[in-house]
């Protein structure tokens, strides 16, 4: 009987012990992401403080310099203004296509779905967080409970502290904002060590705020070395999941814009400063679109798709101006110029195997919700970087190119008159 009861309880343990090991694995390699957006930190700035928290994500993937602001001087510049450069973000275009102009976010086109309404698409069961400094993100970029974003809804949320002035008075320099950030990544690290969101957004702003009172200062310095501090604890608790749970996290972290030269106060403009922005994350098989190509803001969306395994509709990457940072890419900067009536197209090609397909529309029936009729004019191989093609037939205002390659898509737009 003695025997009877151990070999019972042996046999009891061992299937405990199975089915806690089949749960484990199943939790393991479990992809989650975390994007920061922490606002109005200048290149330059970043590169000359003490940031050794950022340092070591880098040192796991990388750090490059990016840009904001669409295409200068034409239809895709986008004003270096904080919404506007979220917004690029969240969606994977530029505000030609998003609408999101300045911080009053009027109108946006969310036919532009971003990158939440995406993943809730295809994994109604994963669960999002958005932790912010300001309620906007949320409740207008994202769009949550909107008819016009299919009533998305938004799992954790920490956000619109900045509408308590009595736990965070208000002070002329603005020292309850650092207050709100510090809750704000607070809040994300806990939930990040605890529920472990699939896709979570952390926004801090208290480093704009000091751009904007001081200009290049050592106020602005000590701000990016607080950021620093910040990003630190949510690496803490993204490492702790990794460790404990065996999950897969990306990590990617920005700036919205970067300041204008002469006093670092100002930003919204085309300078090449407030243009020009960075990139830190933890992101293996980063490619030549990261490392050489100075990416675009433009460019996180269509990566945490590839990360998370979303499937983007075919109409939506037809549309998307950004181009995944890791995996293989084939192609890269599209150009498309018109003479004569004739298209003169132009890309990069990431990789020489393989064709291109040019596909054509005239008319932008997809900002009203609508399908464009693409017609495939051409095939040519990737290595060529270019080709011409007669639009004579085709006359119109608006000429919206799709080149298809093996691995990814990229557009260009013709604009001739105002559609």
């Amino acid at each position: 009987m003695h025997f009877f009861k151990n070999t019972l309880l042996t046999h009891l343990l061992f299937l405990l012990g199975l089915v806690f090991s089949i749960t484990a694995h199943a939790q393991s390699g479990k992809k989650k992401v975390v994007f920061v957006i922490v606002d109005g930190i200048p290149a330059d700035v970043l590169e000359k403080q003490h940031t050794p928290n950022m340092d070591k994500i880098a040192a796991i993937g990388g750090y490059t310099r990016a840009h904001v602001g669409g295409e200068k001087d034409a239809y895709s510049q986008t004003p270096t203004i904080s919404a506007v450069g979220y917004n690029s973000l969240l969606t994977g275009t530029w505000v030609n296509k998003h609408n999101v102009w300045d911080n009053n976010i009027k109108a946006p086109n969310y036919h532009y779905w971003s990158i939440f309404r995406f993943l809730k698409q295809q994994y109604p069961e994963k669960k999002t967080a958005v932790f912010s400094s300001w309620l906007d993100n949320r409740t207008k970029l994202v769009g949550e409970g909107l008819p016009e974003t299919g009533n998305l809804q938004v799992d954790y949320e920490v956000d619109g502290l900045e509408l308590d002035t009595i736990t965070f008075p208000h002070d002329k320099e603005r020292r309850f904002m650092h207050l709100i950030d510090e809750q704000v990544v607070t809040k994300a690290s806990e939930h990040i060590k605890d529920k472990a969101p699939d896709l979570s957004w952390v926004y801090l702003e208290y480093s704009d705020d000091m751009g904007h009172y001081h200009g290049d200062s050592e106020q602005l310095n000590k701000a990016v070395e607080l950021v620093d501090n910040q990003m630190g604890r949510l690496w803490d608790a993204i490492d702790y999941r990794q460790r404990q749970h065996g999950e897969d996290w990306m990590m990617v972290i920005t700036t919205d814009h970067g300041r204008d030269s002469k006093t670092g106060k100002h930003h919204g403009g085309q300078s090449e400063r407030e243009r020009t922005t960075w990139m830190v994350t933890n992101a293996k098989n980063l490619n030549a679109q990261f490392k050489e190509n100075r990416p675009g803001i433009v460019d996180i969306m269509p990566t945490i798709a590839r990360f998370l395994q979303v499937d983007l509709p075919r109409e939506a990457l037809m549309e998307i101006d950004g181009v995944p940072l890791t995996g293989d890419v084939s192609i890269a900067k599209p150009k498309a110029v018109y003479e004569n009536g004739e298209l003169k197209l132009g890309w990069k090609a990431m990789d020489k195997k393989g064709k291109v397909k040019v596909w054509l529309a005239t008319t932008n029936h997809f900002k009203n919700g609508e399908k464009d009729e693409y017609k495939l004019l051409k095939t040519v191989p990737i290595k060529e970087e270019k080709v011409v093609i007669p639009v004579k037939e085709q006359s119109s205002g608006l000429y919206k190119v799709v080149l298809e390659g093996p691995h990814n898509i990229v557009n260009r737009w013709v604009v001739l008159s105002k559609n």
